[in-house]
């Protein structure tokens, strides 16, 4: 049953934080760390892998628009080239970050480094919002693109937002809130995929151990359980994108995580 639990636990943390300008896969490396006792490196592989529950949430939610890509070369140009420079970046970067996780890690100290992102994405949108928008999918081109495959991909690094960075890079951009918000969740869709893959690919030892700790039932729960709240999630946070004051949330995120992450490190000294 306590199992059960944490499976719903770590799905309801996933389902939650992909979509906010927070970083997912350091949430759920945080949680699964707590609950599971898992090192840092294969939490953070088990980050990155829980992402395909909320790939169904954004396949299911924006299925118009994946099916329009037989049609809207606009779109699937832009999908393409930022899923592209988003690998070229964000796979090395995964690597280190592997690499850096693996050795001896105050826990404390990632997430104060979230922290000091958090606040700083929400620095960030702060002041892009004095920007007045009307910008969309046809006003950018490839260097566009470029831009917000590279924001993408630096998100490889644990405590590094996503969202956050490619929301705020278009909103820099001049690009509309709502649009901003729905080509950064639809970039996500391959994005998802590919690190996914590359978790299997680069960190299969890791993964073992993580989901040692589910039971088939375990696993399925905390994966629908992604899916199921991150449906409600984009639903919320796209109606929510049309307001100014998403940056409050933001800076909020970021000052909990340094309090907590100062407490982590003194804690583990």
């Amino acid at each position: 049953m306590s199992n059960l639990l944490y499976a719903i636990i770590v799905g309801l943390v996933q389902g939650v934080s992909e979509w906010l300008p927070i970083s997912s896969k350091t949430q759920v490396l945080f949680i699964s760390n707590i609950l599971f006792g898992l090192p840092l490196n294969v939490a953070f592989a088990f980050g990155l892998f829980m992402e395909i529950g909320s790939l169904f949430s954004a396949s299911l939610y924006f299925r118009k628009e994946i099916a329009s890509l037989l049609h809207d070369r606009k779109l699937l140009v832009y999908l393409l080239v930022v899923t592209v420079v988003t690998g070229i970046e964000g796979v090395p970067l995964y690597l280190i970050s592997d690499k850096l996780l693996s050795g001896a890690y105050n826990l404390g100290i990632p997430m104060m480094i979230l922290g000091a992102f958090l606040i700083g994405d929400s620095v960030y949108i702060r002041f892009s919002r004095k920007v007045v928008r009307t910008g969309d999918l046809s006003t950018m081109g490839m260097k566009h693109y470029i831009i917000i495959g590279a924001a993408q991909g630096f998100a490889a690094l644990p405590g590094v937002s996503r969202s956050g960075m490619t929301v705020s890079t278009m909103l820099f951009m001049g690009v509309k809130p709502n649009d901003a918000f729905r080509l950064s969740y639809l970039a996500y869709i391959p994005a998802s995929i590919g690190g996914f893959l590359t978790t299997l690919v680069f960190s299969r030892a890791e993964l073992k151990v993580a989901l040692s700790n589910f039971d088939a039932t375990g696993l399925t729960v905390a994966i629908v359980t992604a899916f199921l709240v991150g449906i409600v999630a984009i639903s919320a946070l796209l109606r929510f994108a049309k307001r100014n004051d998403i940056y409050k949330v933001t800076l909020f995120l970021g000052i909990l995580a340094i309090a907590i992450g100062v407490l982590a490190a003194v804690g583990s000294i």
